[in-house]
């Protein structure tokens, strides 16, 4: 081989084994501006988004889902290639746009779990919305994973001209002297008794912004709230519709897109009420099956919207396609 061929080949090749290395470089660079990502869809009239608060990561597996083993819990997510060291839920919320009103349901940890959490704001500045510009908060239950974005670290109110909607019930519980986990699975009450804490610290800062509403009730024109007890006892299922098209934002029902679902009786160690969280759990998911009704998630993966179909004695998660992202 001629030496000046020689030079051009080694020239080629060395131009080729240097793409990869630009590519990365290009790659690194696009990681520290990434955005949070969003997803608009529409039910009927509605325009609606998903947001991400971040996600938490649940380890060990066991005793998170009391009921079942330790050995069947981490079979079953091996066997759908899944981590076998914990279980990483996803915090989605919604953001409803109703003519002149913008809803959001629940606010995300508001940066109290760690850094891997409580993104919410800075989700909504990169999908162009203002904290100023929602004018309603729905609260599907008290945790503070769905009501530590009400506040700044401060103290103050983070929406400001947002009116915020909680089920009597859940009020009530969270608000008395003395709240009744006797029937939880929960093993450190010195956390319980923090988040309490927490959250009657929002609901008294907030009080006079904050609206009561009994179980069936129907909001904005556009939602109607459902009762589902156990995981805290006014826990609330929000069904989204518009015409003939309707979303249930099925909150707390269902943490593991696997083992919820195909063993709603192992439960979950969070329920206040563990045997009720269970009865209600195989309740909904039986009705959501039946009703083939589009379903959404605040901890499935991300964007937690699907649908739910019978699979032997449980149920499946069958999550929706999209061919393109929007």
């Amino acid at each position: 081989m001629k030496r000046r061929t020689l030079l051009k080949r080694l020239a080629l090749i060395a131009g080729i084994a240097a793409v990869p290395f630009k590519i990365l470089r290009a790659e690194a660079a696009t990681i520290k501006t990434l955005k949070r990502p969003f997803h608009p869809f529409k039910v009927g009239a509605l325009e609606l988004m998903v947001l991400t608060d971040g996600h938490i990561a649940l380890s060990p597996v066991q005793p998170t889902f009391p009921n079942g083993s330790e050995q069947a819990e981490k079979a079953l997510l091996q066997k759908h290639f899944r981590s076998t060291e914990a279980v990483d839920l996803s915090m989605n919320l919604l953001i409803i746009k109703k003519e002149n009103d913008l809803i959001l349901v629940d606010t995300g940890t508001g940066g109290n779990f760690g850094p891997a959490s409580g993104w919410m704001l800075a989700s909504m500045a990169d999908a162009g919305i203002s904290p100023e510009t929602i004018t309603h908060i729905v609260i599907s239950h008290a945790h503070p994973d769905h009501v530590g974005g009400l506040l700044t670290k401060e103290g103050t109110p983070v929406f400001p001209h947002a009116q915020v909607h909680i089920a009597r019930l859940e009020h009530e519980f969270w608000m008395a002297p003395q709240q009744d986990f006797s029937k939880s699975k929960f093993q450190d009450k010195k956390l319980l008794a923090a988040f309490t804490a927490s959250t009657q610290t929002i609901f008294k800062t907030l009080q006079e912004k904050v609206h009561l509403f009994e179980h069936g009730a129907e909001l904005l024109g556009c939602l109607r709230m459902e009762l589902a007890p156990g995981h805290t006892p006014g826990h609330t299922l929000v069904h989204v519709y518009s015409g003939s098209e309707e979303l249930v934002h099925v909150a707390d029902l269902l943490h593991s897109d696997v083992l919820s679902f195909q063993h709603p009786e192992w439960g979950f160690n969070g329920d206040t009420n563990f045997e009720l969280a269970m009865a209600t759990r195989k309740k909904i998911l039986a009705n959501l099956t039946q009703g083939r009704q589009k379903t959404f998630g605040y901890h499935l993966p991300w964007p937690g919207i699907g649908h739910v179909r019978k699979q032997g004695e449980g149920y499946e998660w069958v999550a929706e396609a999209y061919a393109f992202p929007e």
